[in-house]
């Protein structure tokens, strides 16, 4: 995510990276220092992947906090089934570990009072779909279908896979232009 907090520092924001060990540690660890950095001062989200759920997560256990707007970058909200093929043998330990619970749940509703966007891939390179089935179109780990819950204030896909939402010229654009409006930059 370090890339995605230089363009938004560029653009005026001023991020703060939040880590975790999110394939040893049980993601519910990460919960009470995930509230501190969100209850500073009014604040948006950006998470890739399971940051995206256990943000959305910790928000709807947590209401009240100064958090406006979320942009989820290939989250699988409605749960994934790369999580849940994965199983519980060496490939799980290796791919999801501790957090496939998390992952094979989602977080299919959306905390209230908070705008959440979603910027899905549908380039389908990745190591995921070597560890469980992906149905339809896909960024080589999460379905597009997975990222498609009820009560997203918006919803685009760009060309990139997985982890290259990470990386990807266009998902920082819609990043930025949702932070900056609650909406996405959609082709006319």
């Amino acid at each position: 995510m370090r890339w995605h907090a230089a363009r938004l520092a560029a653009a005026g924001f001023h991020p703060e990276l939040f880590d975790y060990a999110s394939v040893t540690v049980d993601p519910e660890r990460a919960i009470p220092r995930l509230l501190q950095a969100l209850s500073r001062s009014p604040c948006h989200v950006v998470g890739h992947s399971l940051g995206g759920v256990l943000a959305l997560s910790t928000l709807r256990r947590h209401p009240g906090l100064p958090v406006s707007r979320v942009v989820c970058l290939g989250s699988p909200l409605c749960g994934s089934a790369v999580a849940r093929d994965a199983g519980g043998g060496p490939w799980r330990r290796m791919t999801v570990g501790r957090s496939a619970p998390v992952l094979q749940r989602g977080c299919p509703e959306m905390p209230e009072g908070i705008e959440v966007g979603m910027v899905a891939g549908d380039r389908p390179l990745g190591l995921g779909q070597l560890f469980g089935r992906v149905e339809g179109p896909h960024d080589g780990t999460v379905a597009l279908a997975e990222t498609r819950p009820p009560g997203l204030r918006d919803h685009v896909v760009v060309p990139a896979s997985h982890s290259g939402l990470l990386f990807s010229v266009a998902a920082a654009r819609q990043v930025l232009n949702f932070l900056q409006t609650g909406r996405f930059l959609h082709a006319a």
